[in-house]
C-alpha cells in the first residue's frame, strides 16, 4: 500500500553526507531547524556512547520544501553533512581515483577489510551484492544513517505537534539491569528520563546500568537493552483492520523493527500477554459523565489494526552492538582462514539512541496514518478536516 507521507534517504557512514526526501508534507506548517537539531543532539547523547560522537556534531540543513520557516508543500530536502569525511575523501570518492597512485592504493587498503564481524550484514551483504570489500556494506548498512531518519521524525513532529500529538521514549533495561518500578504518570517518565544519562527515569537504577555499561566497556564488550516509546493524544481511527497492510500495528511494527540492532517489538502489554488471563488482559469500558473510558491500557492504543484513542505505547529490545573491542572468531573471505572479528570504533551501549530514533520512526508512521485519514494540502485544510 502506497504512503501519503513519501521518504528516501541516502548516505553512508564516512560519505560526504546524509541526505533526506519528503514528500507530502502540506503547506503553511512551521518548521524550526532548531528543534530538529535538537532531534540529533538527542541521538548523539547516552552513557556508553563511542568516539564517533566526539567527532561528529550532527546539525541539519534543510536545502528545499521551506522558505521563511514555513513549509510550501513542495518535497523538504535535509542534509547532514558528516565531517569525518575530510578523513575519508579519497576513500569514499564518488568519483573514480589513480588506481596507478601508490598512495591512493595505500589510502583504500588501509580501509578495506575482509574479515567477517558476527553479528553485522557483512556476510550476507558480501554474498547479495557480490562485494569483496566489506566496506562497501558497512558503509550503508552502518546505524549512521539513522541520524537522517531522526531528522525526518523530528520534522513529523513538528507536524503533529499541532494536533497535540506528542512522544517521548524511556529505558526500562540495560543488559541485565531493568527498571522495576511503577510509575504511571506519564509527564514524570518524561521529564525524569530526559534528565538521565541512560535516559531511565528512576534515578537508583539509572546509576546501576552506568555501572553496568562500565563494567562491559572495561571488559571490552558491549550491552544491548530495552526502550518504551509513548505517544499520546493520538486521534482514534488511523489504520485499519481491512487489509494487514494497513494495520498501523503492523506499520509500526515493522519500522522499528528494523532500526539496526532492534530484535523485537511489542505493542502495549507485549510478551507479557502470554502470562495473562483474559479477564486480566482487555481494557474494559465504563461510563463517566456519559463519555466512554478505560481504566487500564493493555492494548497499548491500538486494537484491530486501528488506534482507539489511548496512549500509543511501543516497546522494543535491542541486541548487544555487535563490534567488540574484544574481536570474536570469524573467517577472513579473502584467504578463507579463520581470524578475529574486524573492529572499528564502537559504543559499548547505544540503546537510549536507539529508543530516539524508534522515537522518530513511529512520528513518521502516525503522521503517514494522520495524513490518509484527514488529508488537506495545508495545514488549514487539514485543521478543518481534523475538527469536523
Amino acid at each position: 500500500m502506497n504512503n501519503i507521507l513519501k521518504v528516501l534517504t541516502s548516505g553512508e557512514s564516512h560519505g560526504k553526507c546524509l541526505n533526506a526526501i519528503i514528500e507530502g508534507i502540506p503547506a503553511g506548517i512551521s518548521i524550526s531547524v532548531e528543534k530538529i537539531n535538537y532531534e540529533l543532539w538527542r541521538r548523539q547523547q547516552g552513557y556508553g556512547r563511542g568516539a564517533r560522537m566526539k567527532i561528529e556534531s550532527d546539525k541539519a540543513e534543510i536545502k528545499s520544501g521551506v522558505r521563511h520557516g514555513i513549509t510550501t508543500g513542495a518535497p523538504i530536502c535535509l542534509e547532514i553533512k558528516n565531517k569525518d569525511y575530510e578523513n575519508w575523501k579519497t576513500v569514499m570518492s564518488t568519483e573514480k581515483v589513480d588506481l596507478t597512485d601508490k598512495d591512493v592504493i595505500k589510502l583504500i587498503e588501509e580501509k578495506k577489510f575482509t574479515k567477517l564481524r558476527p553479528g553485522h550484514a557483512d556476510w550476507a551483504g558480501s554474498q547479495k551484492y557480490k562485494f569483496n570489500d566489506l566496506r562497501n556494506v558497512l558503509e550503508r548498512s552502518s546505524a549512521r544513517k539513522t541520524a537522517i531518519e531522526v531528522a525526518v521524525g523530528a520534522i513529523a513532529k513538528q507536524v503533529l505537534s499541532n494536533f497535540n500529538i506528542e512522544g517521548f521514549s524511556t529505558i526500562s533495561q540495560i543488559g541485565k539491569i531493568k527498571n522495576v518500578k511503577q510509575n504511571n504518570n506519564l509527564k514524570e517518565i518524561k521529564e525524569l528520563s530526559e534528565k538521565s544519562e541512560v535516559r531511565c527515569w528512576d534515578a537508583e537504577t539509572s546509576e546501576l546500568m552506568k555501572i553496568e555499561i562500565d563494567n562491559a566497556k572495561e571488559n571490552g564488550d558491549t550491552l544491548g537493552g530495552a526502550f518504551e516509546i509513548y505517544f499520546e493524544n493520538v486521534p482514534i481511527g488511523l489504520g485499519s483492520y481491512v487489509h494487514y497492510d494497513r494495520a498501523i500495528d503492523g506499520k509500526i511494527a515493522q519500522a522499528v523493527m528494523s532500526i539496526p540492532a532492534v530484535k523485537s517489538v511489542e505493542i502495549g502489554a507485549g510478551s507479557q500477554s502470554a502470562e495473562l488471563m483474559g479477564s486480566e488482559m482487555h481494557d474494559s469500558f465504563y461510563l463517566e459523565n456519559k463519555k466512554i473510558v478505560r481504566k487500564t491500557n493493555n492494548a497499548g492504543g491500538i486494537e484491530g489494526g486501528i488506534t482507539n484513542g489511548e496512549t500509543l505505547v511501543v516497546k522494543g529490545t535491542m541486541k548487544p552492538i555487535p563490534t567488540m573491542k574484544t574481536p570474536l572468531p570469524t573467517v577472513d573471505i579473502k584467504n578463507m582462514k579463520e581470524d578475529f572479528a574486524h573492529f572499528e570504533r564502537s559504543d559499548a551501549c547505544a540503546v537510549p539512541a536507539c529508543a530516539v530514533v524508534a522515537e522518530a520512526r513511529i512520528a513518521v508512521v502516525i503522521l503517514d496514518e494522520f495524513l490518509r485519514k484527514f488529508g488537506g494540502d495545508s495545514l488549514e485544510e487539514l485543521k478543518a478536516h481534523y475538527e469536523y
